[in-house]
């Protein structure tokens, strides 16, 4: 239970189609300023700075200052504990599944 807590705001965090396309970004390109991660895209300096923080209260993204400009770059370890959690869920339905096939047949 109290893993499922500590995983709950990551998944949160991550369940918007607007943060998943940062942390895709970011996986893809490195860190990089909020005027970049802007360009392109349909979405305001403002709400990116807004997700940004999101994903950074959930511990999934830290900046650094360089200048005028602060760098967003992702969190592996936190990404790491999300795909270690979906794993173990994963793991629980493959047994639960097994129990109840056996029950069945």
């Amino acid at each position: 239970m109290r893993r499922s807590a500590s995983a709950a705001p990551l998944f949160a965090a991550l369940g918007d189609d607007v943060r998943l396309r940062l942390v895709t970004r970011l996986c893809r390109e490195g860190p990089l300023s909020i005027t970049r991660l802007t360009t392109g895209s349909r979405v305001s300096r403002q709400a990116i700075t807004k997700h940004l923080r999101v994903m950074e209260h959930a511990g999934l993204m830290r900046s650094t200052r360089h200048g005028r400009e602060s760098l967003w770059q992702l969190d592996p370890h936190r990404l790491d504990h999300a795909r270690r959690y979906l794993d173990q869920i994963s793991t629980q339905w493959d047994d639960a599944l097994t129990r109840l096939r056996h029950f069945v047949e």
